[in-house]
């Protein structure tokens, strides 16, 4: 895979989740097998650049490159400035925001909003690429299939959007209607890898190695981005990499070693939040490693009760002790399993 200058290390990357793919999480998906990850989403409203939110997802410090930060916003000059305002703070690629379903995003015609109005989402993509283009900077585009299932316009989209210059189209087997309801249908995938000369990337329920093979079969994909999926089980990315290497199983983790991935994860949470944020968002992390393990929800409950990271970690380490004495290694990740990790817990912020 390639994406203008930048060689990628394989073909599995993490999607950008809001309140989930921030720096910490980004680079222990990395480390367990991604060749590729993007940002959470960053908005293009100057009001907001210097809240605390939007400058902890702009920072990329020691997060291996390529760095790809995705932008949202409506306006084709805001848009523009956003990139350069990323670009300015470590982005080497910038992926257009077409494809987030939720309400406080699409009731501001962001996200897969924009796909409903076609001469205002390709004139974001030129104003976008001609900002980043002086910069040798890629311009990637994520969309959905479409508005809804009697407008489903990703193809036409798509090939606007490459004759405008984007590099690479990830294409989410949705429309925005479904959100993340029912299932992602690759056909539509299929037909944008066909018309396209750019890279194409699917999304959409991916979530075990098997379902990552027939995917890239049924589309003919580039590559496969797994977001959902990923929630507590970042080493899905080395499973399925292997299997796809092999046809064969990567054995699931120790449970000394997802002791040693979370702990260090909360360390690296920490250091990016302050301690009564990272304490917070913590949770949701903790609570996605632990839910399919025994004794899980009860753990998470009483987690959820403590106040600072200290406590937080002994909790954490003290569970998975306990744990690693009844058992060698976590559960598998049954082939085509629907992770229950839902979107209710993120946040967006545009």
């Amino acid at each position: 895979m390639q994406i203008g200058p930048f060689a990628l290390a394989n073909h599995l990357f993490v999607a950008p989740m809001a309140g989930v793919t921030d720096r910490p999480f980004r680079q222990l998906c990395k480390r367990l097998g991604a060749g590729y990850a993007v940002s959470e989403m960053v908005t293009s409203r100057k009001d907001l650049w210097k809240t605390l939110k939007t400058s902890r997802r702009a920072n990329h410090d020691g997060e291996p490159g390529p760095i790809a930060v995705q932008i949202a916003g409506t306006d084709a000059q805001m848009m523009a400035e956003a990139a350069a305002y990323n670009i300015d703070r470590g982005a080497q690629i910038i992926d257009i925001n077409m494809g987030c379903p939720a309400k406080k995003v699409c009731n501001k015609w962001a996200g897969s909003a924009l796909m409903q109005d076609e001469a205002l989402a390709i004139a974001i993509v030129e104003a976008v690429v001609g900002a980043c283009a002086p910069r040798n900077v890629p311009v990637t585009l994520k969309m959905r299939t479409g508005w809804c299932q009697a407008e489903k316009n990703a193809l036409a989209l798509a090939r606007m959007a490459e004759a405008a210059g984007v590099q690479m189209v990830t294409v989410h087997g949705r429309t925005r209607e479904q959100g993340y309801q029912g299932q992602a249908e690759y056909d539509t995938i299929a037909a944008v890898k066909v018309a396209l000369r750019i890279p194409v990337v699917a999304n959409g329920d991916i979530d075990s190695p098997e379902k990552a093979r027939a995917v890239l079969a049924a589309t003919g994909a580039d590559a496969v981005m797994i977001g959902r999926a990923a929630q507590g089980y970042p080493w899905i990315f080395r499973e399925v990499a292997h299997f796809l290497a092999t046809g064969t199983h990567l054995a699931p983790p120790l449970v000394s070693e997802v002791k040693r991935l979370l702990i260090e994860h909360l360390h690296d949470h920490y250091s990016l939040y302050d301690e009564f944020i990272g304490v917070r968002s913590a949770r949701k992390h903790i609570g996605w490693y632990v839910q399919d393990l025994p004794g899980g929800e009860e753990f998470r409950q009483r987690m959820n009760l403590l106040e600072d990271s200290a406590a937080q970690v002994a909790a954490v380490a003290s569970y998975l002790n306990q744990l690693n004495e009844e058992m060698d290694r976590i559960p598998a990740r049954i082939a085509g399993a629907k992770p229950t990790r839902g979107n209710e817990v993120m946040e967006v912020a545009v």
